[in-house]
């Protein structure tokens, strides 16, 4: 099943981004072809705000782990995290 983590950062956090990226885009890889799809929100200026994730998991309670041991997450970065059980109609 798909599931869509939908993260929104702090405000003022993108410094906390930037140091955990490298550790977060690891974090990603590691979940092979799990992973549907991922990147980052933008705000008007082109900044980055957030994080969408596409997993493709057994169950919820797999993406609520996924999001709760992001790199990201652990560090703090994020305001509120949606988690969604998604279905891809189109293409």
């Amino acid at each position: 099943m798909l599931y869509v983590v939908h993260c929104f950062d702090k405000p003022d956090h993108l410094q906390v981004r930037m140091d955990n990226r490298p550790a977060h885009v690891d974090y990603l890889k590691s979940f092979g072809d799990k992973l549907y799809a991922a990147g980052p929100t933008l705000d008007a200026a082109e900044n980055m705000n957030g994080s969408v994730v596409i997993l493709d998991l057994e169950s919820i309670s797999e993406a609520e782990a996924f999001a709760a041991n992001d790199p990201y997450a652990k560090a703090g970065l994020f305001e509120k995290v949606s988690i969604q059980l998604w279905k891809k109609v189109l293409p």
